[in-house]
């Protein structure tokens, strides 16, 4: 039950690695809207954030992985599991701050970042997988001959 847990807290993590720049991307104008930010400074920190967001979070989940999942076939159940938590807070944050001012709809091109996105970021998921749950092979041990 605790590897379940685990397994599911990993999964919430990878989605949200993905929710909150696809949430700021999608945003943009809505930020603009609320903030009186420039477009282009709204662009360039999501794009700053969700440089540093992959940066930090792969080495976080690797170390997760590592940690917590024990080299496990399960592990690859993340996989499809961090979707999953993707539509959930998508649906919730969708529900909680609905679209009331038109001009806040995104632009098409952000949709075929998503698109992208969401076809690459499942191999992103098995490599860092992959390599956080290759068992680390034991030294050989090298005896003494005694005669």
């Amino acid at each position: 039950m605790k590897y379940f847990l685990k397994l599911n807290v990993v999964s919430m993590l990878y989605a949200l690695m993905f929710f909150v720049p696809m949430q700021l991307m999608l945003n943009v104008y809505r930020i603009n809207r609320l903030t009186n930010w420039d477009i282009d400074t709204i662009s360039t920190v999501t794009w700053i954030y969700a440089a540093i967001e992959m940066i930090g979070g792969t080495i976080a989940l690797y170390y997760l992985t590592k940690k917590w999942l024990n080299g496990r076939n399960a592990n690859y159940w993340a996989i499809v599991l961090w979707f999953l938590y993707l539509v959930l807070f998508t649906y919730v944050v969708a529900s909680l701050f609905p679209m009331t001012n038109g001009g806040d709809d995104p632009n098409p091109v952000a949709g075929l970042f998503l698109i992208g996105g969401l076809i690459v970021y499942p191999f992103y998921i098995f490599i860092i997988s992959s390599v956080g749950s290759a068992r680390e092979e034991e030294p050989i041990q090298k005896t003494a001959i005694h005669s």
